[in-house]
């Protein structure tokens, strides 16, 4: 059989295409590098990160998120905080005097933290130990601040070839990449605040902080990634997340209804049942579900005076006759214009507005248990306090209760990510410096008299203010 000629454009395809890269894998028979598998008991084995060491030049938020993550992990996290300062943090929103404010205290656990003067020769050196010393530095100074403090990725590479220096900056590599920015302008730039709140209202940020938390949470997988390469290539490399990256990450769906708009109306967005044209932009959709299963927010039982008796409820197509049942419109279910998720569409209000009349017949945890016995999907308004007193976020370790030598116990949010064979363990967050002396000797391994120099150099404490003034 003669074979079909290529056209040009197949050709040019094919002239540039590479050949896929064999991979090659082996049991632990032939050997592949891995270790046999552990016998030890599940969850005795040590921890996901055991033996990585971190070096935590973080603060406030986006930072100290991701460092206190990879803690949680089994990494040694090395804090560096500035003689008599230390991260801002520790005194914004005090709510205890002379206390780390919870701020702190929430992102900084199963940390260690050790002081140094990075201006002070010998703190230059300190810092030139450490670097050789660990794995990670992760920072999050405005650009150029780590260069400016002679850490330089060249400088840093020099000293330790598998060192990975992962960053977490506002902007990516642009026109507003020297840009100071925080949360809230985080959302914004990155497209979820225009994305959020009612059509006829202003833009709005949300509650959860996936500007700066959210930053976090993606360069600690940056850097796990990294670590996993460095196996390969034995070198390390910088890992950069940009703050507005991260945002329109989780922000993805809005930039697909985005493109959905040159071909027509969003028709599960409920401005399009009430015949209210679209613009330019993917506009506010208050609580539109944004998953192509229509969603609202409804009131439940004692609204009225409790700000959060409200469920999520969403009428996915497969449970919408058990809805008409729950209801009491049984007749919808042959309705033409409520049988099908199309002729609902744009009922959408109506819809709401009836099953709004329903709920708020129970509370909000009653029309939950009635509606899961029929799979349909509902979430309760939760509030912080009706988290931090639930039980079952305390048994799986989602939330921690924790003690401080000063501010007595408070709560935390544990690891998120749930290991069968690397049981985290959330500790407190460190003092300013509680583990300066204990970092010098077991990690740089000085001696206790080059310590004790250390200490008369100044390398280590903050400033006499008399001698500063004069």
């Amino acid at each position: 059989m003669a074979m079909r000629k290529k056209t040009a454009k197949a050709k040019s395809k094919a002239a540039v295409r590479k050949p896929a890269k064999k991979i090659v894998r082996t049991n632990a028979a032939t050997g592949n590098g891995l270790p046999r598998p552990s016998s030890k008991p599940w969850g005795q084995a040590g921890m996901a990160l055991d033996g990585v060491r971190i070096l935590d030049f973080t603060h406030v938020q986006s930072g100290p998120t991701c460092t206190q993550l990879l803690a949680f992990m089994g990494a040694d996290v090395i804090k560096v905080e500035r003689p008599g300062a230390g991260d801002v943090t520790r005194g914004q929103l005090r709510d205890v005097p002379k206390a780390d404010s919870l701020y702190f205290t929430m992102l900084n656990g199963s940390k260690r933290s050790i002081t140094i003067d990075s201006k002070h020769a010998k703190g230059k050196e300190i810092l030139d130990r450490l670097v050789k010393e660990c794995d990670v530095l992760v920072e999050n100074f405005a650009p150029g601040a780590l260069d400016r403090m002679g850490l330089t990725f060249e400088h840093i590479h020099k000293l330790n070839p598998r060192m990975i220096v992962a960053s977490v900056k506002g902007f990516g590599p642009g026109p507003y990449e020297d840009c100071k920015v925080y949360e809230n302008v985080a959302q914004c730039a990155g497209g979820s605040a225009s994305t959020t709140g009612f059509r006829d209202g202003p833009p709005l940020v949300t509650g959860a902080q996936i500007g700066d938390s959210g930053a976090g949470l993606h360069l600690a997988l940056g850097i796990v990634s990294a670590l996993y390469q460095r196996t390969r290539t034995g070198r390390g490399q910088k890992v950069l997340c940009a703050m507005q990256d991260g945002v329109l990450n989780l922000a993805r769906v809005k930039l697909r209804d985005q493109q959905r708009l040159k071909h027509g109306p969003l028709t599960e967005y409920s401005q399009h049942g009430e015949g209210i044209a679209f613009g330019r932009a993917t506009p506010r959709a208050g609580n539109d579900s944004g998953g192509g299963q229509p969603g609202w927010i409804l009131k439940c039982k004692g609204w009225e005076k409790d700000p959060d008796a409200y469920i999520y409820f969403i009428t996915q197509a497969p449970v919408w006759a058990a809805i008409c049942d729950l209801i009491g419109k049984p007749e919808w279910k042959s309705d033409p214009d409520y049988a099908t998720p199309t002729a609902r569409l744009p009922r959408l209000k109506h819809i709401f507005a009836t099953i709004e009349q329903w709920t708020m017949t129970m509370t909000k945890f009653e029309v939950m248990e009635t509606c899961n016995r029929y799979d349909i999907p509902v979430g309760p308004i939760l509030s912080m306090k009706e988290i931090a007193e639930e039980q079952s976020l305390r048994a799986t370790g989602t939330v921690v209760e924790v003690d401080h030598p000063t501010r007595g116990p408070y709560l935390t949010v544990g690891n998120p990510i749930k290991f069968s064979d690397s049981i985290p363990d959330v500790r407190r967050s460190p003092l300013l410096g509680e583990h300066t002396d204990e970092v010098l000797r077991e990690v740089l391994c000085y001696s206790a008299r080059e310590i004790d120099e250390i200490k008369a150099s100044g390398a280590i404490s903050a400033p006499d203010k008399k001698a500063e003034a004069a």
